[in-house]
């Protein structure tokens, strides 16, 4: 008999940035190497990269000192310039999760403003799959202030894509 799943209220987030959301996108898929807070990663200061892979399925990513690499996440949806959703495989001991069923899920929706901005939405989602621990680790989560943080950096970061240090970069 297995045990019924209680959900657990998601946590949301947005941010608004002066750029198209095709920009916005990139900034946050191809950029995410300039701007993503290194106290949010597994190899702290010695981070060499993190990304992720720009297509449905793709990994979400660290590559940590000597070349180590971790995978985070999984790309569930991959929609510039419009949406962004991929799985959030970490446990609340901060280890990694390998089964996707037990991974909770983060949705970016990038949406055009009146003046050719972008309001950027995160939802962060599916906390109960891991189990009775699920509510615990969605308000240490939150309560640390990661997502918060996360897009406060994202958003310092964004400038339009032809001045961009990953205009190079395709999304």
């Amino acid at each position: 008999m297995s045990a019924e799943r209680v959900a657990v209220a998601p946590i949301r987030h947005e941010t608004t940035v002066d750029v198209s959301p095709a920009d916005a996108f990139a900034a946050f898929t191809d950029g995410m190497n300039a701007w993503w807070p290194r106290e949010d990663t597994w190899s702290g200061e010695a981070l060499e990269r993190i990304a992720i892979e720009p297509r449905h399925g793709g990994f979400a990513h660290e590559i940590g000192p000597g070349g180590m690499r971790l995978d985070w996440g999984r790309v569930a949806a991959w929609e510039p310039p419009h949406r962004l959703a991929l799985s959030w495989q970490i446990r609340p001991d901060r280890v990694p999760e390998v089964s996707p069923a037990n991974a909770t899920q983060v949705e970016l929706r990038f949406e055009a403003t009146p003046g050719g901005g972008t309001r950027v939405r995160l939802v962060h989602d599916g906390w109960e799959r891991h189990g009775e621990g699920g509510a615990a680790y969605r308000d240490a989560f939150d309560a640390a202030g990661s997502w918060q943080r996360i897009l406060e950096a994202y958003a310092a970061a964004v400038v339009p894509r032809e001045e961009a240090p990953w205009s190079g970069l395709s999304t």
